[in-house]
Order: structure tokens, then sequence, then C-alpha cells
């Protein structure tokens, strides 16, 4: 695949390619941020190619802070707020679309220069090009996200926040794909791990990105903050209150009090099939193995830091850093399948 690019050209690929993952990861923690400390909505419009500098003086800052006050987080929620109250709000979002925008411009200069010059590795010039694009989408779908709660609720829909979450991870997933592929060597057919290891691979990802869609809406709901023990709910085994009207699939989405369950139900399932995938792949090559070992020790303490968060009635840091362990835990899956997709291509070659 990387026939007639220099190996120096493709580690610099490599290396941009690699960055622009843990800026995307740093976007997530600063919109973790940007969340739980309810600033998501004290910037009330969208200007993507003018909206870089913030107010500059007292003037300006009124201006915005007088605009911020006719939206419904001011009238129902934030009517105490002075300017320097909304001024602190207005610098988590300001930095969330700061970094979106320089990851932008990270993206976009190396990717075209590279283009240019020929430099791009064969093959890969379409599927870097789709990532931009993903990119771009991201951008507009954080604004459909933040417009639903600018109408007659204080709150963003919990379905555009788990999907403007999600789709970040999408692309982060998508560049440490890429760069695997680049960075993959030779190997043999001895290399590659049995059908049972790729399906219960499979079977995890797709576990952990419904777990992670639970945890956008533990978010967008507040769930997280209706119980603070475990592993009972406040000293109960099934929380008092779980009996929804509107039915148990409508509550499945929209229910905090189920989405709380759902969700913690869903991280003992995905730390009994890491458990399971780790015991299966035991005897597999050392690179399979290796993956195994980081495998189990993101999702113990992903799992760990969940507890804690709960017990800790929802810290910013360590709700951020259970956000964060729970894209490294998806992006180690992604790891272990690419693991077994390539060995599988060169043992069938």
């Amino acid at each position: 695949m990387n026939v007639g690019t220099p190996k120096r050209e493709i580690i610099a690929v490599e290396r941009w390619l690699l960055l622009l993952y843990f800026m995307i990861l740093a976007m997530v923690a600063i919109g973790g941020i940007t969340r739980l400390t309810g600033s998501g909505l004290s910037m009330v419009d969208w200007r993507p190619l003018f909206g870089v500098l913030p107010p500059l003086n007292e003037a300006q800052w009124h201006s915005v802070f007088e605009r911020y006050q006719q939206f419904p987080q001011y009238l129902h929620v934030n009517q105490w707020m002075q300017l320097d109250d909304f001024k602190r709000i207005y610098f988590w979002e300001y930095l969330h679309r700061l970094w979106g925008r320089t990851i932008g411009v990270v993206f976009a200069l190396p990717f075209f220069w590279f283009w240019l010059r020929g430099k791009l590795p064969l093959g890969q010039k379409r599927r870097i090009a789709i990532a931009f694009l993903l990119g771009g989408a991201q951008g507009l779908l954080g604004w459909f996200m933040v417009k639903s709660g600018l109408a007659d609720r204080p709150e963003v829909s919990h379905f555009r926040l788990a999907a403007h979450f999600m789709l970040a991870n999408v692309v982060a997933c998508w560049i440490l794909w890429i760069w695997l592929d680049l960075r993959r060597g030779p190997r043999s057919a001895e290399c590659a791990g049995r059908p049972i290891d790729r399906r219960m691979t499979v079977l995890l990802l797709i576990v952990v990105v419904v777990q992670m869609t639970y945890g956008a809406f533990m978010a967008g709901t507040r769930a997280g903050f209706l119980f603070s023990t475990f592993p009972t709910f406040n000293g109960a085994w099934l929380p008092v209150g779980l009996n929804p009207r509107s039915g148990w699939l409508v509550a499945a989405w929209s229910d905090p009090i189920m989405i709380h369950v759902i969700h913690r139900f869903l991280g003992l399932l995905v730390l009994t099939l890491v458990a399971a995938t780790v015991w299966l792949g035991r005897q597999a090559d050392l690179g399979l193995r290796l993956l195994n070992r980081h495998l189990l020790l993101v999702t113990a303490l992903q799992v760990v830091l969940g507890i804690v968060t709960l017990f800790s009635h929802i810290d910013i840091l360590l709700a951020v850093s259970h956000q964060l362990f729970g894209c490294l835990l998806l992006s180690v899956v992604i790891m272990r399948l690419h693991q077994l997709t390539f060995s599988q291509k060169t043992a069938g070659l």
C-alpha cells in the first residue's frame, strides 16, 4: 500500500494523524467541561468564519451578555448572573469552538500540502478526505445541538448531544485506523487470530458504542446526579421511581432513571465481555496479548472512574476523566479489531 512513498514522508503523515487524534481527544475533554459547567449555551450564534475573536472590550462584553439574556438559559436558570459570571461560562464554550477551528486548520493545511506535493501514501487520499468531511459535519452537528437549547427549553437535546459526542469518536477512530494502516508491518499467517477472537471483538465494539451513547444520554439528562451510591441505587437494589408511565421502550431512551440503570448494567456487561475476550485470546500472538492487557487495564480504570464519579456527586475532573477513558477504551477495541482484521487478511494471502 505504501509503495512509491518514501518512509520519511510516511512518518510525517503518521505524526500528523496522531496529532489530530489526540487533538480530538482534547476536544472531547473540553466539550465535557463545557457541558458540566453549563457553558454550552453561552454563545447564542454561530459564526464559523468570523467568530474567532472573543469580545475585546467592555462594550462588546455587555452586548454579548445582553444577547444571551434573551434566551431560555438566562431567563429560566441563570437570572442571578452578572457579567463576570457570564464571562466564566463563555470562556469554556469559546475555547471549545476555538479548539474545533484549530483542529480544522491543523487538518486542512497539512492535508492539502501533503496532497499537492504527492506525499500522501497510495490509497489513503480518499480516506483522509472522508475524515476531513466528517470533521466539518461534526461542527455543523455541534451547532444543530446548541440550537435545540436556544428555543423553549434551556437544555440541549440529549439525542443531539449523543450524536455530537459519538461523531467525534467516529472521526478519531477513523483517523486512528488510517494511522494503524500506515504503521503496520509485514506479518506471517501465524499471527492470525481465531474467528472467535474477531467475533468477540466486534460484539465488544457494538456494546461499547451503545454504552458510550448512554453515557452521553446520562450527561444530557443529568441522570448521573440521581444516584450517588454503588452497587445500590441510593440504598435500593432497584431505584425508586422505576415505573415509567410512557412504557419501557420510550423510557429506555428518555427517562433519566432508566437511562442511569441501563448505563450501569451496560458497564458491567462491557467488563464481562472484556474479561471473556481477554481469556479467549490468552494464547494469541504477542501483539494481541499486549492489546489484551491494555484492554483490561483501560476497562478496569474506566469502571473505577465511573463509580468514583458517582460517589463524588459528579466531580468535573472525575467525570471528564471517565469520559476520556471511554474514548480510550473504544480506541483499544478498534486497535484490537484492526490487528485481527489485518492478521486474517495476511493469513488468507
